[in-house]
């Protein structure tokens, strides 16, 4: 398997602008395609993006006309668009083609391991970072790192192959003992997060204080802990406290992606939070009021706009 030399991102949201921006500081802007549909890119040539102040100049390609793989393809769009992003980008993984998710939720590897070949899927957290869009202006800090992994026997050629050119150009990244251990840890932390704030209006700095949004965010992670152990991974109260921990430590202004969405009135990701969760706890006849109640206000919300 030669190395990765060419890498694309589709989905310029704050992570796809991060990783878009990390990814052409390294290899240059002729290497790694910012990749859309014609109109799309039309639109983000037409209207400059600037990250953390700085303009971008990425290189923005209509996928479809382009015809060669790339060695690293980085999901960063929706959950809504995964399906729509995978059909635009499908001509582009070749059988060597690396495949990574910075999506939120724990089945978007599972959705591109049908879609292609799990054997080529690194599974993946974005974690410790607080990234906020607000129209062109993408903000981060800190930048945070992806944590890598692939299930157990699966084929780690792909893993190997990710973190020698992650390592190559000082990209910051870790390696759990379980990634799937670390990425339903990662699902409490949105559960409650991202649910928290959107419902209750506020940024990191409405957790972080006593207080209605603190409580809610605080009981939705902890039934998190119940349907994850009925579904074999060991989440426990220390995940609540290590996840509250880097919360607290957020820029109090900063916003998880939830309320980002609801500030903006685009349909949210609950479905891969509380959604998830009430799902997998009915699977078990397992009591979740605290997301059940998430769930009905951001349907609520979502009505009226």
């Amino acid at each position: 398997m030669k190395k990765i030399e060419t890498a694309g991102v589709i989905g310029l949201g704050a992570l796809g602008t991060l990783y878009a921006h990390l990814l052409t500081d390294a290899l240059g802007k002729e290497r790694v395609l910012v990749l859309a549909d014609s109109r799309r890119v039309e639109r983000y040539r037409r209207e400059t993006l600037y990250f953390n102040g700085r303009p971008c100049d990425f290189n923005y390609a209509d996928a479809a006309a382009v015809s060669r793989p790339v060695d690293l393809l980085i999901f960063a769009v929706k959950f809504g668009g995964l399906e729509g992003s995978i059909e635009t980008c499908r001509h582009l993984v070749g059988p060597e083609t690396t495949l990574v998710s910075v999506l939120n939720g724990v089945v978007s590897e599972q959705v591109l391991g049908s879609a292609f070949t799990p054997e080529q899927v690194v599974w993946c957290v974005a974690q410790k970072m607080s990234a906020l869009k607000e129209g062109n202006q993408v903000v981060v800090n800190p930048a945070g790192e992806l944590a890598l992994g692939v299930p157990a026997g699966q084929d780690g050629a792909h893993l190997r192959r990710l973190t020698s050119f992650f390592d190559g150009i000082r990209f910051p990244y870790s390696l759990p003992e379980d990634i799937r251990v670390l990425m339903w840890s990662k699902l409490l932390c949105n559960t409650g997060a991202n649910q928290a704030t959107m419902v209750f209006q506020c940024g990191y700095g409405g957790l972080q204080v006593p207080g209605e949004a603190r409580d809610a965010m605080l009981g939705a992670m902890r039934e998190v802990i119940p349907v994850a152990n009925a579904e074999g991974i060991p989440l426990s109260e220390a995940d609540i406290a290590h996840w509250t921990s880097i919360i607290d430590s957020f820029p109090p202004e900063g916003e998880p992606s939830m309320r980002q969405d609801g500030k903006a009135h685009r349909k949210s990701e609950v479905e891969l939070f509380s959604g998830t969760i009430r799902r997998l706890a009915e699977k078990h006849g397992i009591a979740v009021p605290v997301n059940d109640w998430l769930y009905s206000r951001v349907q609520e919300m979502e009505a009226a706009y």
